[in-house]
């Protein structure tokens, strides 16, 4: 499917039925897979074959609709996990270990930069977290002998911030490890990272992927050009024997194509067991072949509902990389030529009561801990999603107390902005 549109990988990549089977991918609604000999099933685990024999490291429905965003983002080989967090702690833990280090964009999540930056510390890997608009001196300060990864989100949850891919790229790449990003917001319909030097991808796949609330999962998306032979004495657990895996060294046996994904599979999926269910999978499929179609009547909607917020009195100051005025605007016209999402955040006059008393009275946006779905919903961080987070760190990531995130759904433009203008006044 490499030649075709990314439209037309939405729709049909991934699984390609042969004479007489479904159409639709099928549901293998099974945990266990029959063998003829104990022989035939001693090739599976011992990698030497492929297949399936238990669905907590693999199943078909997942390898599937994983092929279809591995295509979807230009990588090589892709997985799918129970959540976007469990992607990247996945795609993190694969290649850090205790004693390692990280370097992270200031402005992720919340819930990932407490993954980072306290229960992944109690494992004994640090982190050294930047600005995403450092210098490239002080991007490359941050790096230390025991520097393992690079960490950010294309578009910051919910800041809005616009990472470099190319500067983070460059750093990580200069120094000798893999830069991830966490394409979540954007999805591939609006950027791939891969293009831009990022060599792993993540998203939480519950997003606009998924598009419609129904499965929470998550996806990781190696693009197969980061040489872990070349950096060896970084990466042991790709370059010497794993004797938890019959001794097998993933960068030798299975190349800079194969080594990260399979390691993260046979190793990880394995002892850690965050898997998606197949029911998820085909859930998340059925999201992903109208990707294309939805991504761009999101960021319409993202457009209007920014462009009369900007205007308001009411309205202290508005993010969104999509209007002339923001400060990430050229960064996003060359990573994200065609519009990033739907999410809009803004600080209203009164801070959290200011904010609260607003989301109150909306009729169309529900108050939800959620964002990136059909339907229009809206937070406040402070009080939700980063509660973990102090004034001081809320401040550091570009979340005010009073921001208000909204995720402008697939209804009528001119029906969102009522709503918001009555709730406003």
């Amino acid at each position: 499917m490499s030649n075709y549109n990314i439209d037309t990988k939405c729709v049909q990549a991934g699984y390609t039925p042969k004479n007489g089977e479904p159409r639709q991918i099928p549901i293998v609604q099974s945990t266990t897979f029959k063998y003829d000999t104990s022989e035939d099933m001693g090739k599976l685990f011992d990698l030497e074959a492929s297949g399936y024999f238990y669905t907590r490291l693999q199943n078909p429905t997942n390898d599937h609709v994983a092929a279809k965003i591995a295509e979807l983002e230009g990588g090589v080989a892709a997985m799918l996990t129970s959540s976007g967090q469990a992607a990247n702690f996945f795609a993190l833990f694969n290649i850090c270990e205790c004693g390692s280090h990280i370097v992270s964009s200031a402005s992720i999540y919340g819930g990932t930069f407490n993954l980072i930056a306290v229960t992944m510390a109690k494992m004994g890997i640090e982190v050294t977290f930047v600005s995403p608009d450092c210098t490239e001196e002080e991007l490359n300060a941050a790096f230390k002998d025991n520097t393992r990864a690079v960490f950010g989100e294309t578009i910051a949850n919910p800041a809005l911030t616009v990472l470099d891919i190319e500067k983070f790229a460059k750093a990580a790449h200069a120094h000798g490890v893999p830069l991830i990003v966490d394409n979540t917001f954007p999805t591939p319909v609006n950027c791939r990272p891969i293009e831009w030097g990022a060599d792993i991808v993540t998203h939480s796949t519950t997003k606009y992927m998924d598009g419609h609330g129904a499965a929470v999962g998550g996806a990781i998306v190696d693009s197969g050009n980061f040489d872990w032979m070349a950096h060896a004495d970084k990466f042991p657990g790709l370059t010497t024997p794993d004797e938890s895996y019959h001794g097998i060294v993933y960068a030798e046996k299975f190349g800079k194509e194969g080594a990260f994904i399979t390691k993260c599979t046979a190793q990880l999926m394995r002892d850690l067991g965050c898997i998606q269910s197949p029911q998820h999978a085909f859930i998340l499929n059925l999201g992903l072949e109208s990707l294309h179609v939805r991504m761009p009547k999101h960021v319409e909607n993202g457009q209007a509902v920014a462009e009369f917020l900007s205007k308001h009195p009411k309205v202290k100051k508005v993010t969104y990389p999509g209007l002339p005025t923001d400060k990430y605007y050229e960064i996003a016209q060359k990573y994200l030529p065609n519009g990033g999402c739907g999410v809009v955040s803004f600080e209203i006059e009164g801070g959290r009561a200011g904010a609260e008393s607003f989301m109150k009275k909306l009729k169309l946006a529900a108050i939800e801990t959620h964002v990136a779905d059909a339907r229009t919903c809206c937070l406040n961080p402070a009080t939700s999603t980063h509660r973990q987070m102090t004034d001081e760190q809320l401040e550091a990531a570009g979340i005010p107390a009073g921001l208000v995130r909204m995720s402008c759904g697939l209804e009528n433009k001119e029906d969102l902005i009522a709503d918001i203008e009555q709730a406003l006044a």
